[in-house]
């Protein structure tokens, strides 16, 4: 199980990196499920941490315009296990998508401080 807590109105979980050379590290990261990919941090957060450029991809965003958004990769640990995956660099700030989420379920006690339960089914 993956759990994390509803702050300012927000699902929220700490999603673990594992960058070469460095001590494994955490990111809050609000769930968003308008988002059908993975993860997005903002440009500026994926240079810091160094995250290589895989390729552009064409996307189409919630107010219908089209942008070409770079696609870099990073290692997560994901319910105890590391797996790769892409990682759109764009935005103000971290959002986890439902690709994520595909084949979990997602349980949220929307109050401040309250639960969120990613579970496995």
């Amino acid at each position: 199980m993956i759990s994390g807590i509803v702050k300012g109105r927000h699902a929220t979980i700490a999603v673990v990196f594992r960058l070469p050379n460095r001590p494994d590290f955490s990111i809050d990261f609000v769930i968003d499920t308008g988002f059908t990919d993975r993860l997005s941090l903002p440009p500026e957060a994926v240079s810091l941490l160094g995250l290589p450029f895989k390729y552009a991809m064409s996307a189409n965003l919630a107010d219908n315009s089209n942008v070409i958004l770079p696609i870099h990769e990073a290692v997560i640990i994901w319910n105890g296990v590391e797996q790769k995956v892409r990682v759109l660099a764009a935005g103000k700030k971290p959002l986890l998508g439902t690709r994520l989420l595909e084949n979990y379920e997602l349980i949220v006690r929307f109050t401040e401080g309250g639960l969120v339960k990613i579970e496995k089914f």
